[in-house]
């Protein structure tokens, strides 16, 4: 398996408790929308601690972007991202695929499970083919919501939130199921993706079947 080592370009929090981290980029390595790679700090002890995250930056660009939900609580790697600083070296792998797109449909996540999405979303804007694609974005509380100014930008009425621990007058507040998919997507004879926590997304894919989509117009991605 190769490994690619990277500076880190630039660091820092988007929200309380995830961070936004842009590094150098390996000359001829290429993703595509909606892949990931495994990633390890290149620290003595953390080399060998690799953990699956996706690419939010466009293939195009010359930096590689990820967004990366920390756990301060648990001692493991994302606890050691918060020690990390610019200059700082990643140990990049081969990329592996992930959630791709397969035409116009419905995106639904649960907190960091949007990741995979980011970029889905930012390349069909270049290629001005977002409309039509909507998101439903699940977190517990309004401050956990990630890039929720672009995703507004990019997705204008089709970007809707739903927190399961806070109510706000903006948000919808609850879980996700079958009468609120009802409410808030057109139609059911479209493509979906589903990316979360696994017993969220074997929820919402019940649901999903149980209102007539088809299994496999069903894209999902556990995290």
């Amino acid at each position: 398996m190769a490994q690619y080592i990277v500076k880190i370009n630039s660091i820092k929090h988007i929200t309380h408790n995830v961070l936004q981290i842009v590094t150098e980029k390996p000359l001829k390595y290429h993703f595509t929308p909606g892949q990931a790679t495994e990633v390890a700090i290149n620290k003595k002890g953390w080399e060998v601690e690799k953990r699956p995250f996706t690419f939010t930056s466009l293939p195009v660009s010359d930096f590689l972007e990820f967004i990366i939900k920390t756990y301060p609580s648990h001692k493991g790697v994302t606890k050691e991202f918060l020690k990390l600083k610019k200059d700082d070296e990643l140990i990049l792998h081969d990329v592996f695929g992930a959630i791709a797109y397969k035409g116009e449909g419905v995106f639904i996540a649960g907190g960091a499970g949007v990741t995979p999405f980011i970029c889905i979303f930012r390349n069909l804007q270049v290629k001005n083919e977002i409309r039509g694609n909507m998101l439903i974005f699940a977190n517990k509380t309004k401050e956990d919501i990630i890039l929720e100014p672009e995703f507004e930008k990019l997705l204008g009425e089709n970007f809707i939130n739903i927190l399961s621990d806070e109510v706000t007058d903006e948000h919808p507040h609850g879980q996700i199921d079958e009468n609120f998919l009802k409410a808030n997507i057109a139609g059911f004879n479209q493509q979906f993706y589903l990316c979360g926590p696994p017993p969220m997304m074997d929820a919402v894919k019940k649901q999903l079947v149980n209102l007539g989509v088809s299994e496999k117009a069903i894209k999902t991605e556990k995290m």
